[in-house]
């Protein structure tokens, strides 16, 4: 019985990614800023939480008993507590990794530009980015400091202050780790991309009330011409948007003058309480 529970389960959320995941196209005004964050990040959970809670009750369950006068069997079992296991494995190694790069930038020269302290990175490509967890790290490159003028420089600084208010390093972690227990869900890569420029997009509009915008863009046109890859998942980088049409997305709101994204990380609990539903099966197991 286990083992059709977990098959159930699977389906279930391959067939919600494959529904849902058709819903979340852009829309380019301000007031629906709120409703493409909530879809996009409730999309991205649904699928994940409920393979979760169903591998948490069947573990719950064990082995022993019946469900429905059906035995509950060991496959199904090994099914769950292998799935949680590679769950807490990865975010033991994702926290390993970032605890890894907090101590290589320790290691970096810090300096203070601005009023604000950051670290700098030696290299020629143009880089800047909050890196850590929650108290984050402000980290420059000697490149975009060589590159930029001081105005551009303030810019994207500025941008980067967006995501320490926001705390994105910290929540992105976890999504991160999300996204790579679950890649394997159709449309993941989508829908994280999507998160992603929600996220700088919602950044470049707090920066855009406090510098001026074109000067923004044009930082934003100088970084992306040689991003650094392989972007950790806490980090948060002022170039992290790579492809062109989302590149474009960004430059169209800044300089659109559209009204301020305010978009709180809220997770979209209402429906998302649809993924505790396997604990319902609790009940029926004797």
């Amino acid at each position: 019985m286990h083992l059709s529970l977990i098959l159930t389960a699977i389906s279930l959320a391959w067939s919600a990614r494959l529904l849902l995941a058709g819903t979340i196209a852009p829309r380019r005004t301000a007031e629906s800023w709120a409703w493409r964050w909530q879809r996009a990040l409730g999309v991205f959970l649904f699928s994940p939480l409920l393979l979760s809670v169903t591998a948490l009750a069947v573990l719950c369950m064990g082995t022993q008993g019946q469900m429905w006068g059906l035995p509950v069997g060991w496959i199904g079992y090994l099914l769950a507590v292998g799935f949680l296991a590679m769950t807490v494995a990865l975010v033991v190694w994702s926290v390993w990794q970032g605890w890894r790069s907090l101590q290589a930038i320790s290691t970096y020269p810090t300096l203070t530009l601005h009023n604000t302290s950051a670290r700098l990175l030696q290299t020629p490509a143009l880089f800047a980015a909050q890196i850590g967890f929650w108290r984050s790290q402000l980290v420059l490159s000697q490149g975009l400091l060589d590159t930029l003028t001081p105005t551009q420089l303030e810019a994207v600084i500025t941008h980067e202050l967006a995501h320490v208010h926001y705390g994105d390093t910290f929540w992105f972690f976890w999504l991160g780790c999300v996204r790579r227990v679950t890649g394997w869900l159709p449309y993941s890569e989508t829908i994280w991309q999507e998160l992603l420029l929600l996220r700088e997009l919602r950044a470049d509009s707090w920066a855009a009330q406090r510098v001026e915008p074109l000067v923004l863009a044009e930082s934003l046109l100088e970084v992306v011409k040689a991003p650094l890859t392989n972007l950790a998942l806490h980090c948060a980088a002022f170039g992290a948007i790579a492809p062109a049409h989302r590149l474009t997305e960004r430059i169209d709101v800044l300089l659109s003058g559209s009204e301020p994204i305010l978009v709180q990380s809220e997770i979209p609990w209402r429906w998302l309480l649809v993924t505790l539903l396997p604990l319902l099966t609790l009940a029926f197991h004797s």
